[in-house]
């Protein structure tokens, strides 16, 4: 997903660059914090609230896009709809009560407050898990996991299947402190949230992930430290070298695909030619975005053209549809990120993480990026959702991963799996680790 070995991790994480062909090496490192664990709740002043209003009702809008389809970006009807219930209808303090009636916490982590939730089970011998959110995200996308996970048997699991469950706010992440200098790269969060699990006092702990979460957790798979007993991730990066070679030279797939392979070729073509214009952006001039943190209307605008297969399904969501992510699940996370000024800071981990080399996020032997194995050598469980970006066919997951404990292909759902299909998420996290408790 990115280049984890720039920059490198002041008093962190930092990677050794692999020989070609060689899998990559993690060095985990990290000077002593303030390990004090502070009660923390959120509420947003009430002027706040009422200056978002008044800065949606104030939009200035722009044409309608010239032509009928999605193909310019984010349709102009779709914001206004977005627009007209965030101002009218939209209410943020029942999702502010959803959050201050979980565990929520602050720590100090590597001279950077860390925010977490953390729900103990009441179930005896819970496994722990460390789950982590991406962009365009928040702990938000997790909400809806967390009362299965940690409470098994009010929905129709066992007591075996319990969890506790731990939620970090990535930095300059919602909740979490808004880094002041460079360097918290993906290599120095798996730093942190190793310590956070140090903290916390668990010595046996298993590990989730999408997005950003993914490569977060992938990594910690591949430093396999003694705590961690498996991983599991919902974007696997599983693509094989053959097929960023041909995706790189533009002719076509390599030969010798199967179905399932040439389909997931396909997604990849697609997204690396049409769907990577935001990472470029954040990955080489996140600061530029200021229009994002001033509009609420810009800031939505951005966070809905993630990716195709999401805003078709969050623009049906404002058409009145009831599939996936419902709009107050849209606007929880967006105001999360409104209210927190985090916008800015949290497309600077692209930059953290973007190929100082390379022309952005695209098709780079050289460099690390979306969907390359990165040698996770723990034990690995793979969700495939259909709408994902990757579709990460069963044998590339099996050449991905060498301890390869549960792979299945979902029928429903795509990039923010547990905000829009919760209890296929928690089925799965149940079945990937079901072996190893």
């Amino acid at each position: 997903m990115s280049d984890l070995r720039h920059p490198a991790a002041p008093d962190g994480a930092e990677t050794a660059a692999p020989e070609s062909g060689e899998p990559r090496t993690f060095v985990i490192g990290g000077a002593p914090a303030d390990a004090r664990i502070r009660p923390f709740e959120f509420h947003a002043p009430e002027e706040d609230l009422a200056d978002l209003r008044r800065r949606i009702l104030a939009t200035r809008w722009p044409d309608r896009e010239t032509v009928a389809d999605d193909s310019q970006g984010v349709q102009l009807a779709t914001m206004e709809k977005l627009a007209d219930y965030w101002a009218n209808s939209y209410d943020w303090r029942k999702c502010e009560a959803r959050l201050n009636a979980l565990p929520n916490f602050i720590t100090e982590i590597d001279g950077l407050d860390i925010h977490f939730i953390h729900v103990r089970s009441r179930h005896e011998n819970a496994l722990p898990v460390i789950i982590t959110h991406g962009w365009p995200g928040s702990i938000v996308e997790q909400l809806k996991i967390i009362g299965p996970l940690t409470d098994p048997t009010a929905y129709g699991g066992t007591p075996a299947d319990a969890f506790d469950v731990v939620i970090p706010s990535m930095p300059g992440y919602g909740f979490s402190a808004r880094p002041a200098a460079a360097g918290w790269n993906p290599p120095r969060i798996v730093n942190a949230w190793l310590t956070l699990m140090k903290r916390l006092g668990y010595d046996r702990f298993v590990a989730q992930g999408g997005d950003w979460g993914a490569l977060i957790t992938e990594i910690m798979g591949a430093i396999a430290p003694p705590e961690l007993v498996a991983v599991h991730t919902n974007m696997a990066s599983t693509a094989p070298p053959e097929v960023f070679d041909a995706l790189r030279a533009g002719e076509g797939p390599p030969p010798g695909l199967s179905e399932d392979e040439s389909w997931a070729y396909e997604r990849l073509d697609l997204f690396f030619t049409h769907g990577l214009a935001y990472a470029n952006q954040m990955g080489h001039r996140p600061q530029t975005l200021y229009g994002i943190a001033d509009s609420p209307i810009g800031l939505a605008a951005w966070f809905l053209d993630h990716d195709i297969s999401s805003y078709r399904m969050i623009a049906r969501a404002f058409d009145g549809e009831d599939e996936g992510l419902s709009r107050d699940d849209v606007l929880d996370n967006i105001t999360v990120t409104w209210l927190t000024n985090t916008a800015i800071s949290g497309a600077r981990l692209y930059w953290e993480a973007m190929p100082r080399t390379s022309s952005g996020f695209g098709i780079e032997r050289n460099n690390v990026h979306f969907f390359e194995p990165i040698g996770v050598r723990a034990p690995m469980a793979v969700s495939a959702f259909p709408d994902e970006l990757n579709q990460a066919p069963r044998s590339w997951a099996e050449r991905a991963y060498p301890k390869l404990i549960h792979y299945n292909r979902l029928p429903k759902g795509g990039h923010f799996a547990a905000f829009e299909q919760p209890a296929s998420l928690v089925d799965e996290m149940r079945a990937g680790f079901r072996s190893v408790r």
